[in-house]
C-alpha cells in the first residue's frame, strides 16, 4: 500500500494529540508524520506512533513534501498557512471555522457529503464539533423522510474550550468539596461557575441574540446538506461534563415519518450506533461516548408538537468525530477516491 506524509498544525494542543492517537488506532498509512506547533511549543518532544518526535516550529517551508496536513491550531493559522501548504502541493484539512463557509471549500462528513472531496482546490473544512455530531443522526432520517427544519439544544462539555475548560471545572469543584481556595489557581475558561450549573453561552453573542456557534450550526447543516432554505434554530449550553457533547434535536420532514423506519435508518447508518432501550433505561449519554468513533442516537419518538416530527437525542466525542477523527477520516476518503492531487 502507498504510504503518504502527514503533518499536524497545532499538534501540542487537544485535537492534535487525539489526531496523533488516531492515526496510529486506524492505521494510517503514514510514510512520515511531521509535528508542528508554535515557536512557544517547538522543541517539545512528543510521543508519535511508537517513538518520540520533536516538535517543529510552523513555517512556509514546513509544508515541503507533505502529502496531507491537518489544521488545527485556531483560524489566524489556518489563515496564515494553509495557502503556503497548497502552493507546495500540500492538502490542508482545516479543523477552525477559518474556510468553511467560502464556497470553493469543500465543508465534509465523509458519511454525508464525501463526493465534496471531488472538487477541492487544495483546502478541506472540517465542520463545528457540534455540528457534526448533529447531522450523523440527521442524516439518515434527511435521506429517508427529506428534512424541512430542526430546533437543537446542545449540551456541550467542557474540554470543548481547549484545556483550560477541565482545568476550570476541577479547581471548582476542588473548592465546593474542600470549600477552601485552590492555591495558584488559574483564571477560569468561562464567564461564570461551571461546576454544578449550565451556562447558555458557547461562543460570542451577536446583536440578534444567538451565538455564533448557533449560528455556525445553522450555517454548516445547510451546507453540507445541500440545503440552502432549510431552517435551524439552536441554542448552545455548556454543561461540567469533561468530554462529548450531547445534542437534543426536535426535527420536521416533507414526508410522513413512522417509527419504525426511523429506528431502522437510523440503526442501519455508518458511524451511528442505535442506543435504546427504555425497560432497561438504556440510550445514549456522554460518558459512553467518550473516546468512541462512532456517535449514538436514541430516545427517538413523535413528536407530539409538529407534523411529521421526531425527537431524538444524540452523543458524540466532541474531540473525535467533532474534529481529530472527521479530519482523519476525510484524509482516508481522498486517498480510497484518488483524488488528493486532482488541482496540482
Amino acid at each position: 500500500m502507498k504510504k503518504f506524509k502527514i503533518g499536524i498544525v497545532g499538534s501540542t494542543g487537544a485535537v492534535g494529540q487525539e489526531i496523533i492517537k488516531l492515526l496510529e488506532k486506524r492505521e494510517f498509512p503514514a510514510s512520515e508524520v511531521r509535528l508542528l506547533a508554535s515557536p512557544r511549543s517547538a522543541g517539545t518532544e512528543v510521543e508519535a506512533l511508537g517513538e518520540q518526535r520533536t516538535v517543529l516550529e510552523t513555517t512556509p517551508e514546513s509544508f515541503d513534501g507533505l502529502d496531507f496536513a491537518i489544521f488545527s491550531a485556531g483560524s489566524d493559522n489556518s489563515v496564515k498557512y494553509a495557502h503556503e501548504a497548497v502552493k507546495r502541493n500540500c492538502v490542508v484539512i482545516d479543523n477552525s471555522s477559518a474556510f468553511r463557509m467560502d464556497p470553493s471549500v469543500p465543508l465534509v462528513v465523509p458519511e454525508i457529503n464525501p463526493e465534496a472531496l471531488e472538487e477541492h482546490q487544495g483546502i478541506i473544512a472540517n465542520p463545528n464539533c457540534s455540528s457534526a455530531i448533529t447531522l450523523m443522526a440527521i442524516y439518515p432520517l434527511h435521506r429517508r423522510f427529506g428534512l424541512k427544519r430542526f430546533y437543537a439544544s446542545t449540551y456541550q462539555a467542557v474540554s470543548g474550550a481547549g484545556a483550560m475548560g477541565p482545568i476550570s471545572l476541577d479547581q471548582e469543584v476542588t473548592e465546593m468539596v474542600t470549600g477552601a481556595p485552590v492555591p495558584n489557581a488559574l483564571p477560569s475558561a468561562f464567564p461564570h461557575p461551571i461546576a454544578f450549573n449550565l451556562i447558555p453561552h458557547v461562543d460570542t453573542f451577536r446583536e440578534d441574540g444567538y451565538t455564533k456557534e448557533e449560528l455556525k450550526m445553522g450555517n454548516e447543516s445547510r451546507k453540507i446538506l445541500s440545503l440552502p432554505d432549510l431552517k435551524v434554530s439552536c441554542t448552545c449550553v455548556r454543561v461540567p461534563v469533561y468530554r462529548a457533547h450531547s445534542i437534543s434535536i426536535n426535527a420536521e420532514f416533507v414526508n410522513n415519518v413512522n417509527l419504525p423506519d426511523a429506528i431502522q435508518v437510523l440503526s442501519s447508518f455508518d458511524g451511528l450506533d442505535f442506543v435504546q432501550n427504555l425497560n432497561e433505561n438504556l440510550y445514549p449519554m456522554p460518558v459512553f461516548s467518550s473516546e468512541k468513533e462512532n456517535c449514538q442516537v436514541g430516545r427517538v419518538r413523535v413528536d407530539h408538537a409538529s407534523d411529521n416530527g421526531l425527537a431524538f437525542w444524540v452523543t458524540g466525542d466532541q474531540l473525535w468525530k467533532g474534529a481529530a477523527l472527521n479530519a482523519i477520516q476525510i484524509a482516508e476518503e481522498m486517498i480510497n477516491r484518488n483524488c488528493l492531487r486532482k488541482i496540482f
